[in-house]
């Protein structure tokens, strides 16, 4: 989707007096040359199939290293027998962030969005709220195609994937693309969207690309968790009328600058960070005596 800048975005709003998920729907259409009734199927489609892959969750599916699975299903165990921190919502954000980024790792049917690596965001910040009767299925797709727009204009600005500029170019546009979407689905505006994207990106900044024997379980897994918290606080305190001191596009052109000055060894070539601590190292050896 050719979007170069959220500018260009708010430029439409203005100008066009429609709301953020209307001037993306309206660029899918013009660019795929489709209706906007087969844009809506497709993104029905794709959040039927977020849907599955949080209701499909085995908790006794391990992933071949067996260093991931079972952690979706421990802390709904844990939220079940008592009275947890994070509350009712946030308890099922974790659960379903691991959930998802377990199945992925596990090799089960997940939404890239942006990446598979970051693909437990997403879902962990809608599902839940679909599911507790806070949104509707209609608001919920208008809320993701903010999301996809965000996520166009990180790519074209900047970046989506661990290789290029690390887990903040994953993980951090996830969060950014759930943070915009979750300020749209609660009423926020224009500015208040830009604002919770920009502090969504800014508090994962740098964040290495490091996963262990080059698997995306460790600890890429977890990272989908502190993604959709990121996401909820940046959203709540854009609601709020908290502003981000650097303009939104300004700061997804920092991310993509980091990214590129990041070294290649924390760039998902698993040749640093935790991937090369004695744990991560002793993994990536049993892994190449099985194969």
């Amino acid at each position: 989707m050719a979007l170069e800048s959220m500018q260009e975005i708010f430029d439409k709003i203005e100008k066009t007096q429609k709301p953020f998920w209307r001037v993306i729907l309206e660029t899918d259409m013009d660019e795929r040359e489709v209706t906007e009734a087969d844009s809506m199927a497709r993104m029905r489609y794709t959040w039927k199939a977020m849907l599955e892959s949080v209701d499909s969750y085995q908790g006794d599916r391990r992933s071949v290293s067996g260093l991931v699975g079972g952690d979706g299903k421990k802390m709904r165990d844990h939220a079940a027998g008592m009275e947890t921190l994070c509350g009712p919502y946030l308890q099922e954000v974790i659960a379903t962030a691991l959930s998802v980024g377990e199945s992925n790792a596990c090799m089960c049917k997940i939404v890239a969005a942006p990446t598979a690596g970051a693909c437990g965001v997403l879902p962990a910040v809608m599902v839940p709220l679909y599911k507790n009767g806070g949104a509707e299925e209609e608001e919920i797709l208008k809320a993701l195609y903010v999301a996809s727009g965000i996520g166009a204009v990180i790519a074209f600005r900047a970046c989506i994937a661990g290789a290029a500029g690390g887990c903040q170019a994953e993980i951090g546009s996830a969060s950014a693309m759930a943070a915009g979407a979750l300020t749209a689905l609660r009423g926020g505006d224009a500015a208040q969207i830009g604002n919770a994207v920009a502090m969504a990106l800014k508090n994962l900044m740098g964040l290495v690309c490091d996963p262990i024997a080059g698997l995306v379980e460790v600890p890429c897994v977890k990272r989908n968790v502190v993604g959709a918290v990121n996401a909820i606080s940046c959203a709540d305190m854009a609601l709020a009328g908290i502003t981000s001191r650097v303009p939104v596009d300004q700061v997804i052109d920092c991310m993509g600058d980091v990214g590129r000055r990041m070294p290649v060894e924390f760039r998902e070539t698993a040749l640093g960070g935790l991937a090369v601590t004695p744990f991560g190292q002793s993994i990536k050896e049993q892994m190449e005596q099985r194969s």
